[in-house]
């Protein structure tokens, strides 16, 4: 009886707190010149100074990926990085968007007397942006806007060629943190003054701003960024508009000349098939819609995206990436549609300008509660397909509640929110990734040690209808005192039953 009893126990312990074995994730294969973060720390943690320096460097973000290193985060990369706790930092962070949320919303608490992340609404929408915040939210290069100006793009452009200088910084001991050029950078001048040029049209929509109309031809005189490309498409280029994603690289680093993998890795809360019950942490992504412009008097390349810098603006893409990330073309848009998708990107640069005039105390310039990267690609898509497939999406919604922005209002209100713990859809989980999610999915492209078997055995289990989700804490303890109660029933009745056949005797 007493050995049944601790049975029972035993066995609720290990369910509640989990039985199987901490997952070292592999280290191999791994790409032609690169390394893991965690084979470059094994070497140099021991540096003095290093690692502070180099979490003093993540911590100024980047261009593209969530480097949203709060001070929990912060904590944590620490730790494991002077714990040598390797297969963690291979896997950092690893938290639920549960466990993500409220490391956020703390910082937001303290960044200003004047703004908290729970009580958005309560701040009157209406204001316009002052010089300051359009320099520091809105990239307009030579186009400032407290003058019309124009300029004619029918000729080549006078701006600066790529240049790496501000791009890359050296930690030392042999560590880089930046990229370099791409195929694309050849074409800088051209894509960096189209860049501007959308921004600043862009920029005509806020009030009281003086009417930028850039020449296009004899006939054109845009005043917004789809008057802009309708007349590029009329006058017989091609412009092709992209919905890509990437695994988002979240430090941009290089040891020795080597790429660093470095992805920022996000627990799905999906146990992955015959694994002992081990959750699928995927790399977060990285969204962006992508201009491709090419023709007789122009070509350019460039993309738009809300970013770690508090900036929603379009941006040139002309920095290497690592072969790690990828690349997928999730949806393409030519003639009317690409129209409409640069639209909605001029509508959501306004939007954001409001929300930094309303909201200017906010941390990270917005990022994380007006949305990361990948909640306005979201909401374009939404708008254009009528489904979402990215994962995660932040935006506080009740931000967004200025009566000038109510288009891009409805369109933030209208996609999935992963700001409260919900469970993330597969779909979007596999929409996001660089790779193409459909019913013969094919993960062998993807190069992160360990990743690819495990989405695999995750997608198989969605299509064939056998996903298993993870279950709260509370939930197993729930399901745990009811199996104990059933068990301890089971047993006090056999115990009775057999005290009554003793009477027989």
């Amino acid at each position: 009886m007493r050995f049944s009893r601790k049975l029972v126990f035993l066995c609720a312990f290990l369910m509640i707190f989990g039985c199987h074995k901490t997952y070292t994730p592999p280290e191999t294969p791994m790409p032609a010149n690169t390394v893991l973060m965690s084979q470059m720390m094994r070497e140099l943690s021991a540096q003095p100074g290093f690692t502070e320096a180099l979490i003093n460097q993540l911590d100024k973000g980047g261009k593209k990926g969530p480097a949203l290193l709060t001070p929990a985060l912060m904590d944590d990369l620490r730790k494991l990085i002077l714990g040598s706790d390797w297969a963690g930092l291979d896997r950092f962070p690893g938290w639920t968007m549960r466990e993500i949320n409220p490391t956020v919303r703390a910082v937001g608490h303290v960044a200003g007397k004047s703004e908290k992340l729970e009580d958005a609404s309560a701040v009157h929408p209406g204001a316009s942006p002052s010089a300051a915040q359009a320099h520091q939210f809105l990239d307009l290069g030579p186009y400032p806007l407290d003058s019309a100006g124009s300029v004619s793009l029918e000729h080549p452009s006078t701006l600066p060629a790529f240049s790496t200088d501000g791009l890359i910084s050296d930690l030392g001991d042999g560590v880089t943190r930046g990229d370099g050029p791409s195929d694309l950078a050849l074409e800088h001048a051209e894509s960096q003054r189209l860049a501007d040029v959308l921004n600043r049209l862009a920029a005509n929509g806020l009030a009281d701003v003086p009417r930028f109309s850039p020449k296009w031809s004899d006939k054109h005189s845009p005043t917004t960024p789809e008057e802009l490309m309708g007349a590029i498409i009329e006058s017989g280029h091609t412009v092709t508009v992209t919905d890509t994603r990437y695994f988002a690289n979240f430090a941009h680093l290089h040891y020795k000349g080597q790429d660093v993998m470095a992805p920022f890795w996000v627990n799905s809360q999906i146990i992955i098939p015959n694994s002992g019950n081990r959750p699928l942490l995927i790399p977060v992504a990285h969204a962006e819609y992508e201009w491709h412009i090419r023709g007789p008097h122009l070509n350019a390349d460039v993309s738009y995206y809300f970013g770690i810098d508090g900036k929603s603006e379009w941006r040139t893409m002309d920095t290497l990436d690592q072969p790690w990330v990828l690349k997928r073309d999730a949806h393409t848009y030519t003639g009317d549609q690409a129209i409409e998708v640069t639209r909605l990107a001029g509508l959501l640069t306004i939007a954001y300008m409001h929300l930094h005039a309303t909201h200017s105390t906010l941390p990270f310039g917005g990022y994380y509660a007006l949305g990361v990267c990948q909640d306005g690609i979201s909401a374009i898509e939404h708008k254009m397909t009528g489904k979402v497939t990215l994962f995660p999406n932040t935006a506080d919604v009740s931000f967004f509640n200025d009566p000038r922005d109510a288009e891009i209002n409805a369109l933030i209100a209208a996609i999935p929110k992963d700001r409260d713990g919900k469970l993330p859809e597969p779909e979007r989980i596999f929409g996001s990734l660089p790779v193409d999610p459909g019913p013969n999915a094919d993960f062998s492209a993807i190069t992160i040690p360990g990743l690819a078997s495990d989405l695999a055995a995750v997608h198989k289990a969605w299509v064939n209808g056998k996903l298993i989700r993870t279950s709260s804490r509370l939930r197993t303890v729930l399901i745990v005192a009811a199996l104990i109660g059933i068990t301890m029933l089971g047993i006090s009745f056999t115990r009775h039953h057999n005290l009554k056949d003793a009477d027989h005797f």
